[in-house]
């Protein structure tokens, strides 16, 4: 396993992407009432949900995975069986699918709003916003100034493999995954580009540098880390998770407002606005293989160390 200390290695961010998605939304300057099926200028519409129970879930109900969608599905098996193949007929094949797929999810969408994560809400609402373009559309709304260039799917990063670390070893894939996304989905639908669940790489360097950004940005959009009333209550938010009252992810020092997101490669950032303080952890705990789950333990507690650090280096 690899560590976010070296800083110059690229990390497979998975879900930390919908925080980077949410945040680049919000300062789009979109309406987060528009609905997946608009056909309003401003949203490529998503035809897909046009007649469906889905057309008039709101993007901002997707972010806050409150749409009533499922948590997963599997878009990538059509793929899978094709992914050596480049015939132009193959890829029309394999976008057939996923089209068929995603119209199944949104005639299935539930009445109910109760909060659960999910990573189709995502994908549908970074579909709606941007199409195929979902890395671009974060680069032009995330600024992080010089780090910039530390963030971004692996179609703009365009660096050797060496200069990412790897992650899983997965046989249908060719083996160990690196300068790849490691989420099937993700990686099926997008290729080297970006979906708004996942597909996003970046060093710790710019991972903290999201985490000022984002600071900033839920102080300019406070919708973004609003507590949401539903049943049963969660902790999820607009891009965002609270922090639980116990057994954390986040530890115990951080405090009551701190808002932030994991990734199921082993990443992590964490925001305390009281504070002012950012916390991020790098790893690839899923090398080689996802059923490595030590990270559960040691995530609370480097992120307490972590805080514990700041807060020490900000004493007179």
């Amino acid at each position: 396993m690899v560590f976010g200390g070296e800083r110059d290695l690229f990390f497979d961010w998975a879900s930390v992407t919908k925080a980077a998605f949410a945040v680049a939304f919000a300062r789009s300057g979109m309406d987060r009432r528009e609905m997946l099926g608009s056909s309003r200028s401003a949203l490529r519409g998503l035809g897909e949900s046009r007649g469906t129970a889905a057309e008039d879930a709101t993007l901002e109900a997707c972010l806050a995975h409150r749409a009533g969608f499922p948590a997963h599905l599997d878009l990538f098996t059509s793929h899978a069986q094709t992914c050596a193949c480049e015939e132009l007929g193959s890829r029309r094949e394999h976008a057939r699918y996923v089209s068929e797929q995603l119209a199944i999810a949104c005639r299935s969408r539930t009445a109910s709003r109760a909060p659960l994560y999910s990573d189709v809400g995502y994908l549908l609402a970074g579909r709606a916003v941007a199409g195929d373009d979902v890395d671009d559309f974060i680069a032009r709304h995330v600024d992080l100034g010089d780090a910039s260039r530390e963030m971004g799917s692996a179609r703009q990063l365009a660096l050797p493999r060496e200069r990412f670390a790897p992650t899983e070893h997965v046989a249908w894939r060719g083996g160990e995954i690196r300068g790849h996304v490691h989420d099937e989905n993700a990686w099926a639908i997008s290729g080297d580009a970006a979906s708004a669940h996942a597909g996003l790489f970046g060093t710790i360097r710019a991972l903290l540098a999201f985490g000022v950004f984002a600071m900033r940005a839920a102080r300019e959009h406070p919708w973004l880390v609003a507590p949401r009333e539903g049943s049963p209550p969660s902790t999820l938010r607009a891009g965002f998770d609270g922090k639980s009252a116990i057994d954390s992810s986040a530890g115990t020092v951080l405090g009551p407002n701190t808002f932030g997101h994991l990734g199921f490669t082993g990443t992590s950032v964490w925001i305390d606005p009281d504070a002012r303080v950012v916390v991020a952890l790098l790893t690839n705990r899923v090398c080689p293989t996802r059923d490595n789950v030590r990270i559960r333990a040691a995530r609370p507690r480097v992120h307490d160390e972590l805080a514990l650090l700041a807060r020490a280096s900000r004493a007179p």
